[in-house]
């Protein structure tokens, strides 16, 4: 009892000093390759980066204390976060004080609902995402994840289109327009020293290299470049004018969000008094102030498009004064700065005092030091509802990678893992990580399997790696600062290539086309309807279970004959000839109300077509559960068959089934004697009695003919 509660205990029975020192190293390697990690991906969820190192604190030494593997590390993987993305952002702006804690709030949610999994022993749920559809998911979402980060490689603004797809064409048009060329060279060159140290020695953290020689070369070398100027230093009337427009717009969106917040609580009392009229009119007022925020919208977005793709040059210097003009004016063509500057513009009006111009790279820039404030997230039941159907899509996709990686790493270590304790582990991870401002994380592969490289004995390695973390966020945050953000798009899409599987495809067609199917078009679906990837996920799994029930109701139902190898095999599959007497049918699947009548049907099919037909043998060793309907269908056909002069008998009849046929009229009704163990003693028993009178001069089912 103590071992499953605290699964941890195990480690110590045989634990030495010299397994300390090697947890050590390898929780301190894990980290090397997790603090980079950790940020990129918390930018991918749409997080400010810091939140990814809060993310890597707690849970990873959760997981590995109430979890049943030894070497899987958990933290923020690239699903999981892009998932957090797709969730959040119909409900909030990515990165605003509302996102985070609703991010946080998932987190909660995705481990209340894997702990309660593992505690109830549900683990079994996870099976309704099949593997076709993970991997058609998997590589859609890796396509998703990678697609994202070109906007930061190519160092471009541009605004979230309504489908992903249009996002990117959107990216392409702004990097036609204007690419940053130092942060491109800041990202190829991270991607060149990940990639040269992988093929060189895998041993080797290539992506901390790649963060500590971009970081120096973007300390020494300036690779951020803003000003802070007045509006008035842009000498462009037209970009006056826009900017006074932009700020009009943002002003009139943020007046309307509180004017809807207001009429969404006068119609919520309206519903809870039941004033019907109050409803209508609430709703009309609702309804009006939605269209005006999509407005709003439009013209602030259409403003910031303008103002982002306007291209300047400064004249004068930061000590003596800058000023703006735009690149093609013929005044500034002749000087000999040819830095281009760029306005930044967000979701916030401008500091008209305060406009920042930009004229380098983007890096990460300030992260704060010091370890969270801890407290459980704010509980609100309305955002809990929306959330529910993420929450749980997020909790199956990371459980399911999780225990992967984990029956991956047990293969080679001879461990036993148990789904139910890992779902306890990771819920565990998740909720104690969310008092301490995480967003929701799983088991990552690319640090369990450095974890197991370094030789990891225990779970105590992830304990070394949280620890790391937490000397990071205590100490060394400032020495983060001018990371590019290019370098953590390159990271993340390093980190994704792995996931494209193509030749999963092409297993799951050759072990049977549908499954092929349904993987191509979850995948199809997934990068559709992106960044909505519920609904992709959603489709494969009712494709998944429609097929299910389609074979259910219609399961195989062949007629056997002999073989060369002496076998009872199915005779249309190997072209054998069938006895003109006798046939024995055999129906693979449970006999339940979804597919009793199709055996029907095919008894019936068998018998119009063959009216020589004496004698029917069901063969039930496939029949492995009987409902009342299966019952029922079972007595009207023997009832039919035998009314029409045909013979049934069955064989190889499970016990579950024969307690079925006792407890019924069914048992009275076949007779005993019609019940026999196998198909050979079957066809002893009634091929004398079938072929009284018969002309066929040798039996398919007591020698081998083939069809000629």
């Amino acid at each position: 009892m103590i071992n499953m509660i605290f699964p941890f205990m195990a480690w110590l029975k045989d634990y030495s000093l010299d397994k300390l020192k090697i947890d050590a190293l390898a929780g301190l390697t894990v980290a090397l390759v997790l603090i980079p990690q950790s940020m990129a991906y918390a930018q991918l969820a749409g997080l400010p980066s810091y939140y990814g190192l809060y993310a890597a604190f707690l849970p990873p030494v959760i997981a590995s204390l109430f979890g049943s593997s030894r070497q899987l590390a958990t933290g923020p993987v690239a699903v999981v976060s892009l998932m957090t993305a797709a969730s959040l952002s119909p409900l909030a702006s990515a990165g605003s004080e509302g996102y985070i804690v609703y991010a946080i709030l998932l987190a909660l949610m995705v481990g209340i609902f894997q702990f309660c999994l593992g505690v109830l022993r549900l683990g079994v749920v996870v099976n309704f995402l099949s593997h076709p559809v993970v991997n058609g998911f998997t590589n859609a979402a890796a396509i998703i994840i990678a697609s994202s980060q070109l906007s930061k490689m190519f160092g471009v603004d541009v605004d979230e289109a309504t489908h992903h797809y249009e996002t990117i064409i959107r990216v392409c048009e702004a990097a036609f327009h204007y690419t940053h060329w130092p942060t491109l060279a800041m990202g190829a060159l991270a991607f060149g020293i990940m990639y040269g140290l992988r093929r060189i020695n895998p041993r080797i953290p290539n992506v901390l290299a790649a963060v500590v020689v971009t970081t120096t070369i973007s300390f020494f070398g300036g690779f951020e470049h803003n000003a802070k100027v007045a509006a008035t230093a842009i000498e462009v009337p037209e970009v006056q004018t826009l900017m006074a427009d932009f700020n009009r717009a943002v002003a009139s969106i943020n007046n309307a969000t509180e004017q809807r917040t207001r009429i969404t609580k006068v119609l919520d009392e309206a519903k809870a008094g039941h004033d019907g009229m109050g409803v209508l009119n609430a709703e009309h007022d609702n309804s009006v102030i939605n269209y005006q925020i999509d407005t709003f919208k439009k013209d602030a977005a259409a403003t910031r498009n303008k103002l982002r793709s306007m291209l300047f040059y400064a004249k004068g210097t930061k000590e003596t004064g800058m000023s703006f003009l735009l690149k093609d004016d013929p005044l500034v063509k002749d000087q000999k700065d040819k830095r281009v500057w760029r306005l930044k513009v967000g979701n916030k009006t401008l500091d008209m005092k305060k406009i920042t111009m930009v004229g380098g790279g983007a890096v990460i820039g300030e992260i704060p030091q010091g370890l969270p404030a801890f407290s459980i997230p704010k509980i609100d039941f309305k955002i809990m509802l929306r959330l529910f159907p993420f929450a749980a899509i997020i909790s199956l996709l990371g459980f399911m990678e999780a225990i992967s990686i984990a029956k991956a790493m047990a293969a080679k270590t001879g461990q036993r893992i148990d789904p139910n304790q890992e779902l306890i582990g990771q819920g565990l991870a998740n909720i104690i990580g969310a008092v301490g401002k995480s967003y929701p994380v799983s088991g990552s592969f690319s640090r369990s399997a450095v974890n197991l490289q370094a030789g990891a004995m225990t779970g105590l390695s992830s304990a070394f790696t949280s620890l790391a973390v937490l000397i990071v966020l205590l100490f060394l945050t400032p020495l983060l600062y001018h990371l590019p953000q290019s370098v953590l798009a390159a990271v993340i899409m390093m980190a994704v290539i792995g996931l494209i599987n193509v030749s999963g495809f092409v297993h799951a067609w050759n072990v049977q086309w549908y499954d092929g199917a349904i993987s191509i078009i979850t995948f199809l679906f997934t990068l559709a309807f992106a960044p909505h990837l519920d609904k992709g996920i959603m489709v494969g799994v009712v494709l998944s279970l429609g097929m299910f029930l389609y074979k259910s109701m219609r399961p195989t139902v062949i007629s056997l004959s002999r073989h060369e190898d002496d076998a009872l095999r199915d005779a249309m599959t190997h072209g054998l000839a069938q006895c003109e007497y006798i046939d024995l049918v055999r129906f693979e699947g449970p006999l339940f109300f979804a597919n009793a009548s199709y055996l029907e049907d095919k008894i019936n099919e068998r018998m119009m077509n063959r009216k020589s037909l004496k004698h029917i043998v069901i063969v039930a060793n496939a029949i492995n559960d009987i409902d009342a309907s299966g019952e029922e269908v079972l007595s009207l056909l023997i009832e039919n068959v035998r009314s029409a002069g045909v013979q049934l008998s069955f064989s190889g009849v499970n016990e579950s089934v024969m307690k079925v046929f006792q407890r019924t009229h069914l048992m009275a009704k076949i007779r005993p004697e019609n019940i026999y163990p196998t198909m050979e003693k079957a066809i002893c028993a009634v091929h004398a009695n079938a072929h009284q009178n018969g002309q066929e001069a040798h039996c398919p089912l007591t020698t081998v003919c083939r069809i000629s």
